[in-house]
């Protein structure tokens, strides 16, 4: 099975005062979609990412694409189509700029 994993370089950081915007956003039904609430930075490539790319972030250390998808419909409430969409594209953004890489 091909997983997924973070490149061990990268730095990151959670941005607190923007991640909890992004959760009284969600709660209130907003879209937070540009909203940044962490910051990745690589090799002098620095990636701004909202809270769906934070929770995938956090989620890529040894997973599939199918159970990074499972899990994140646990947290979040969007047809499984477009979330897995949506992963692909932000998936293919990481690896594009090598933050992330797939493992065997």
């Amino acid at each position: 099975m091909t997983t997924i994993r973070r490149n061990p370089n990268v730095m990151w950081r959670e941005e607190d005062q923007a991640l909890a915007e992004a959760r009284e956003g969600l709660e209130r039904g907003d879209d937070v979609g540009d909203v940044g609430t962490a910051v990745l930075f690589s090799g002098g490539t620095m990636l701004s990412v909202n809270y769906l790319g934070m929770e995938i972030w956090k989620l890529c250390d040894n997973i599939s694409v199918d159970q990074l998808v499972a899990e994140l419909l646990t947290q979040f409430e969007v047809e499984e189509e477009l979330l897995r969409q949506d992963v692909t594209e932000f998936i293919q953004q990481l690896l594009q700029k090598g933050f992330i890489e797939y493992a065997e």
